[in-house]
């Protein structure tokens, strides 16, 4: 993924959705329209005039409700959707309408839905909504929203990872300059605030500034003693706002210290891989200034027969979406961690030179990548990769190679739950787990960093699915992913997201194609092998693998009925004699928020278990007679049971045969793979993709008979971070394409700027 400012939104489309995969770590400056906006406090007066939300005619709802920048709740960027009825309790015409003066946001005026600005100069702002009558604009009503300052981006860093007594100075940014706002922080056992956490928090720490948005830092500090690993969370909220972001500490009793920072960093000559990086021209220019830019990672290091080195990361990422030329510079960090300032002017290192890419808007090829020859010095001639090595005495990890000395240099193949690692810039090293394999995906291009002109969707056939919570961010694409348990490259990581249970859902493409499809497209047939060394473990920071807890979702009463109708017919399976001991009510992990019928088997048992009765699912778990007695036996299977291969093997063949279909008539689906069911994972499951904005109402259990698991999120994002300097997000100034250095925290510069003109 490259690093956007895109908010928290799992999807295919590199998640700029408002409200989700946001990623950006630069101090985050203010436009010039903080000074020149007619002000906060004419903002104020305007809206706390008397609000009528009802007319004699027609009335309008909400009358009065609060929200927050982030669009908490909100669904493709649209924070509050407003209706207006007629008396006779008909739905009223009307035309919605905020004050012309002020940045009280934006308003559909036809639909009435209303997204709040990016950012307040004040505590809070009450914004007046009017609805006219089309047929007499004389005829008004008004309701009022009060918007609060929401985060701009996730808590920095997101995740990190720290033994006994380790301290973390974490940060979060408010979408506020100016005011008196400030940031809470609170441990807890889940991200929504539960439980109290272990370890401390000092007291935040505030910084605020009419010209630059509002930031608050705290300390962390570990507890003395760990006993096991453990999920400690750090949730974040502004005063006086429903905003949440929480950061994930992973407690490790190893005493690893692990944070993405390092991958961020301008690291000099001979560089270590795994850290942000891209292509010199990746930004977008308005009026002549850089409007935003775009980053990723750079992921591994090959070579070629004549022992030439190359850099490898994305075409989206070292090529710009097949948009640019041989020999454009290569440099690290990224410009989205150099204020979108290219080189020579920026904080930035060229490293490489585009040699070749593989085009993504071609029905031959089936990878991003793209490869930059090395300049001679600035790259780590082993190939090592940011923490990819041992613990060392401070804790932290060592940079490594990657394995190469069981493959050649080939790469292996992925299997269906294998630990694999990876190391990227916005994440650092995670891990997770081969969630899908054969997965056939669509993926949306854009030809700008703002992703505001679509360039191509393209089918990728036969790809890597993998699960992990915080696995990775935008940022991340180009990283390279490997065997956790001997290094070895396994796949080339290009898209992302988060699913709907809070679960990252990554897809790579596997490591052989990605050489085959090099030495086809690149330099006349040349064959490329990755650099490395000897196979090694990997020291995995793993936050969270496996199916999400189908008890996290709370079943609807229509659900419930439903299921509890199947149960009474499920009472038929029960046969003691034939290893089937009980039956009860439950809930599907294949599709959260599903009813099913929960069948408890002996763990020895041949009796075959249908995948439905009655049109709910079953769940199948092992257990014993003991343990059904002392009422302890679990509602949901072991996920540590084995799937045969013949299994998987049969159900690849019948994704081939419905996989094409499926994308075609269904909208809703972006993805088909083959996995391991999560309600009886001695059964392979069909993987599917689904949009989360347009869910079908019911979604097939069986597909030719295979058992369905549905991953609900967004449309999945090339992974690419982008840092915009536009109003809507600004992260930092614009500034001249060509020119000498700029000081960009000039109050001067800012105006000068003078955006809203």
């Amino acid at each position: 993924m490259t690093a956007e400012t895109a908010q928290r939104e799992p999807g295919l489309n590199r998640g700029r959705t408002p409200a989700f995969t946001r990623s950006l770590r630069a101090l985050l400056l203010l436009l010039p329209a903080v000074a020149a906006l007619s002000g906060c406090g004419g903002w104020m007066s305007a809206a706390s005039s008397a609000i009528n939300s009802s007319h004699a005619l027609f009335s309008i709802s909400p009358g009065v409700t609060a929200i927050d920048t982030n669009c908490t709740g909100c669904n493709r960027g649209v924070a509050q959707s407003f209706a207006a009825t007629l008396a006779s309790g008909a739905a009223a015409e009307v035309l919605w309408s905020l004050p012309a003066a002020g940045n009280y946001g934006a308003i559909d005026a036809a639909t009435g839905r209303y997204t709040p600005p990016a950012y307040l100069s004040a505590d809070s702002l009450q914004v007046p909504v009017t609805a006219s009558l089309r047929s007499n604009p004389a005829e008004t009503a008004t309701a009022t929203i009060t918007v609060t300052p929401g985060f701009l981006q996730p808590l920095t860093p997101e995740n990190f990872a720290v033994g006994a007594s380790g301290t973390v100075r974490v940060t979060g940014y408010l979408a506020e300059a100016g005011g008196t706002a400030g940031v809470t922080f609170r441990l807890a056992d889940t991200p929504s605030g539960t439980g109290s956490g272990q370890g401390s928090l000092s007291v935040p720490e505030c910084t605020r500034s009419n010209e630059a948005f509002t930031y608050c830092t705290v300390t962390y500090t570990a507890p003395a003693a760990v006993a096991k690993p453990a999920a400690v969370y750090i949730v974040a909220s502004p005063a006086g706002s429903q905003s949440r972001e929480a950061a994930l500490v992973l407690l490790n009793t190893a005493g690893v210290e692990s944070t993405p920072a390092g991958h961020q960093q301008q690291a000099g000559t001979g560089i270590a891989l795994g850290s942000s990086g891209g292509n010199n021209n990746d930004y977008d220019t308005r009026n002549g200034n850089i409007a935003d830019c775009c980053s990723g990672t750079l992921g591994a290091l090959l070579q070629d027969a004549r022992g030439v080195q190359y850099l490898l990361g994305n075409n989206h990422v070292l090529a710009r979406t097949d948009r640019a030329g041989v020999g454009e510079a290569i440099v690290q960090p990224g410009l989205i961690d150099s204020s979108c300032t290219p080189y020579p002017a920026g904080k930035v290192t060229p490293v490489g030179v585009l040699t070749g890419w593989v085009p993504i808007k071609s029905a031959a090829t089936n990878v991003d990548a793209a490869i930059a020859q090395v300049n001679s010095g600035a790259v780590n001639p082993s190939g090592a990769i940011l923490e990819l090595g041992e613990r060392q005495a401070n804790g932290t990890l060592a940079s490594a190679p990657p394995g190469i000395s069981s493959s050649g240099g080939r790469g292996e193949a992925a299997a269906l739950n294998m630990s694999v690692a990876k190391s990227g810039r916005t994440t650092g090293l995670t891990c997770g787990g081969v969630s899908a394999l054969s997965l056939d995906v669509k993926v949306s291009y854009f030809s700008d960093c703002a992703e505001t002109r679509p360039y191509y969707t393209k089918t990728y056939t036969n790809q890597i699915g993998i699960a992990g919570r915080q696995f990775s961010d935008a940022g991340d694409s180009g990283a390279l992913v490997v065997n956790a348990g001997n290094a070895e490259p396994v796949g080339l990581f290009f898209a992302g997201g988060e699913d709907s249970a809070g679960m990252g859902q990554g897809v790579a493409n596997p490591a052989g194609e990605v050489l085959s499809d090099l030495s086809a497209h690149v330099g006349n047939g040349a064959s490329y092998t990755f650099v490395g060394g000897a196979d090694h473990p990997v020291s995995c920071m793993n936050y969270g693998v496996g199916a999400a807890s189908a008890q996290t979702k709370t079943l609807t009463d229509a659900e419930q009925a439903r299921g509890e109708l199947a149960l009474a017919q499920a009472r038929v399976l029960v046969n003691p004699s034939e290893g089937v001991y009980s039956v009860v009510l439950g809930k599907s992990s294949d599709n959260l928020g599903e009813a099913a019928v929960v069948v408890y088997v002996d763990p020895n048992t041949k009796t075959s278990i249908p995948a439905t009765v009655g049109g709910v699912r079953t769940v199948v778990v092992a257990t014993t007679m003991q343990t059904l007695a002392a009422g302890t036996a679990p509602l949901s299977p072991a996920d540590d049971a084995a799937l045969q291969a013949s299994a998987l093997r049969s159900a690849i063949a019948i994704k081939q045969q419905v996989s094409a279909g499926l994308l075609k008539r269904n909208p809703s689906y972006f993805g088909v793979g083959v996995g391991q069911s999560y309600d009886n994972p001695r059964e392979a499951a069909l993987v599917v993709y689904v949009d989360r904005a347009q869910v079908p109402a019911r979604l097939p259990q069986t597909i030719r008979g295979l058992r369905t698991r549905y991953i609900v999120m967004e449309r999945l994002h090339v992974t690419r971070s982008y840092l915009s300097a536009s109003p809507a997000q600004s992260h930092c100034a614009p500034h001249a394409a060509q020119s000498a250095p700029l000081d960009i925290f000039s109050a001067r510069h800012l105006r000068e700027l003078n955006l809203f003109r």
